[in-house]
């Protein structure tokens, strides 16, 4: 009997996701992250909790030249990010890896990681345990998150993150009180008059000068123009 897809699919301008059984849909969170991060090199990334792989697919989209490690630790998920990739134009340039994050050796560093991590550090979790997962850290917490990830990126490598502004800032905290340094930032804003909601981090082990810029998503009800130019390239009905 087939099993009863839980997680909604979602088509974009050159692939496709589908859910599956997955722990969490498609999120403007996941597109402004895939969209927004931009490492120096791009030979090596690796996608950290990949889910169905939409971060994996938006960055084989961007960077051709790229190879690509994703990893999650809930069968749902693999499953339906090998599915996700078997079906887009770069198939080849995927590596699927069904583990925990925090006991994967990568045989050589990654030029770059992206990471949507678990966002909840406390309150009730979801029931289905494939949601729970992905939403809640008590599966990743934030800090050994960051601490193992020192360890898979290169020195002029980068970490790329995307948080709710509380929980951000005391990620941002806890990096830069062990040896990360602050790269770029971009708070983000639903509209104009309402409060930062989410933050991009994107974090290097070298030091260097830090850069912190805002993206409105709305504005005069409708997408901001900035918003517009940052996800056109992946959104079917979006053009510049």
């Amino acid at each position: 009997m087939t099993r009863k897809t839980i997680t909604k699919d979602f088509k974009f301008k050159q692939f496709a996701i589908h859910g599956g059984q997955s722990g969490m849909p498609v999120s403007t969170d996941g597109v402004l992250l895939g969209a927004w991060f931009q490492p120096k090199h791009h030979l090596r990334l690796l996608d950290i909790g990949c889910g169905t792989g939409l971060l994996s697919l938006m960055a084989a989209q961007r960077f051709p030249n790229a190879s690509i490690t994703a990893i999650d630790i809930d069968a749902h998920a693999i499953a339906a990010a090998q599915r996700n990739f078997a079906a887009s134009p770069w198939h080849q340039r995927f590596s699927l890896i069904h583990q925990d994050f925090l006991e994967y050796d990568a045989a050589t560093p990654f030029d770059a990681v992206i990471c949507n991590p678990p966002y909840f550090n406390h309150g009730e979790q979801a029931q289905l345990s494939q949601r729970a997962i992905a939403r809640h850290t008590s599966a990743l917490k934030h800090a050994d998150l960051l601490d193992r990830c020192r360890s898979m990126i290169t020195s002029t490598g980068c970490a790329n993150f995307i948080l709710p502004i509380t929980e951000g800032e005391a990620f941002l905290r806890y990096a830069c009180e062990s040896g990360w340094y602050l790269e770029r930032r971009c708070n983000v804003r639903a509209t104009k008059s309402k409060p930062v909601s989410r933050v991009l981090l994107s974090l290097t082990l070298t030091e260097c000068a830090s850069n912190t810029d805002e993206l409105i998503i709305h504005r005069d009800g409708q997408y901001s123009q900035d918003f517009i130019n940052l996800t056109a390239d992946f959104y079917l009905k979006m053009t510049r």
